[in-house]
């Protein structure tokens, strides 16, 4: 499993360095391809992501001690929760800096995509996959999710992106799998950044297929929802 999610970590690098000459994809109307990408990486959430969190729920218990947040049955939803506003929030900084001409957006994008994919490389090396199935289809559902998030990068930021942002986030990936495969961080850390990453993949996600200017193709959506659904409920 070892070579096999090395493999992995240096193909979501790949991805991300080449995604411009992968496939050509359409902005409005929304390609397709992109569309049943998100349907894919939602059903990977609610089916795979978010059930693992209840695996990780027991890690987050007796470090709470006492207080409000102690009280809360699910405290690993709450992180997922505050990781989805955590995104969400730098993301509007984002465009409200762009709205003002400032030549920080970039960064701000770089610095938040940097930790989105140092944590799935963290998570790609630390996890405990049942078999090498289950790695292949970790890897499926967010390579193809890569090429989504590289897409509106590149619309917002383009030759910027092309030239610095893809060495980031390909070297980010990496690293994040080096520091899984090579470091002994407490399952209290991974539990945490996972419940993280599945707010930040829920809406990238959903901030790529909802706006209406998009003209995102549902049929395509649920194609990629249900086909990967029922790969997962099949393995």
């Amino acid at each position: 499993m070892f070579w096999l999610s090395l493999l992995f970590a240096i193909g979501f690098a790949l991805i991300h360095y080449f995604s411009g000459n992968l496939i050509h994809v359409r902005e409005t109307p929304r390609s397709r391809f992109l569309s049943l990408a998100g349907g894919v990486a939602v059903a990977y959430v609610f089916l795979h992501l978010l059930p693992e969190l209840n695996e990780y729920q027991e890690q987050l218990e007796g470090h709470l001690g006492d207080g409000l947040f102690a009280s809360i049955e699910n405290h690993i939803l709450v992180v997922s929760m505050i990781g989805l506003a955590a995104f969400y929030g730098l993301e509007r900084l984002a465009t409200q800096m762009s709205r003002r001409g400032s030549n920080n957006v970039f960064w701000i994008h770089m610095a938040l995509f940097v930790f989105y994919n140092f944590s799935i490389g963290y998570v790609l090396a630390e996890s405990t996959f049942d078999n090498a199935w289950t790695m292949t289809l970790y890897f499926f559902a967010l390579g193809i999710h890569f090429i989504t998030v590289d897409q509106g990068l590149r619309h917002h930021h383009k030759a910027m992106y092309d030239r610095e942002g893809r060495l980031l986030l390909s070297f980010s990936v990496l690293v994040g799998w080096g520091v899984g495969a090579f470091s002994a961080l407490d399952e209290l850390t991974l539990s945490i950044i996972v419940a993280f990453l599945a707010g930040g993949i829920i809406l990238n996600v959903m901030k790529e297929e909802l706006p209406e200017e998009r003209d995102s193709s549902f049929r395509a959506f649920a194609v990629g929802l249900v086909g990967y659904s029922l790969l997962l409920l099949a393995i």
